[in-house]
């Protein structure tokens, strides 16, 4: 069985995908942003977007039941690898007692070019793909 929830982007039907999908003992959540809602937040600031994209990590996740603490594995996509002490310094503060593997990588951009990041998070919690106690709002 497989759970999935939504953010509500504007992006999810467009492009097709969830932004967290359980599955086994696994919480696979997309790649998440600076949006708060439907708006784009904290222009040029790179320790606030990845907070934000964080915090939007975090929300999916506790639709599902699950949160931060259960976070195995995060990837970080940056425009400006130069900036790396800031994106690292917020994922320092939401992790420093999970310490998941993580990656950061450079790319040439993304969706809208005033991110400048994009944080994407594997969690573990055994039987959550198969909960039989949704939370609500979690679609099948």
């Amino acid at each position: 069985m497989t759970r999935r929830v939504s953010s509500g982007a504007t992006w999810e039907p467009i492009v097709g995908y969830s932004r967290a999908v359980a599955a086994g003992d696994f919480v696979f959540v997309t790649g998440c942003t600076s949006i708060e809602g439907a708006e784009f937040v904290h222009p040029d600031d790179a320790y606030a977007q990845t907070r934000q994209a964080i915090a939007n990590v975090a929300a999916a996740l506790a639709k599902l039941g699950c949160g931060l603490t259960d976070v195995v594995r995060t990837r970080i996509f940056v425009t400006d690898i130069s900036r790396w002490q800031e994106y690292g310094r917020a994922h320092g503060e939401a992790f420093a007692e999970v310490m998941p593997a993580t990656s950061m990588i450079e790319v040439s951009g993304l969706i809208d070019p005033r991110m400048l990041v994009e944080v994407e998070a594997l969690a573990y919690m055994p039987g959550i793909g198969s909960a039989s106690d949704s939370p609500p709002g979690v679609g099948l």
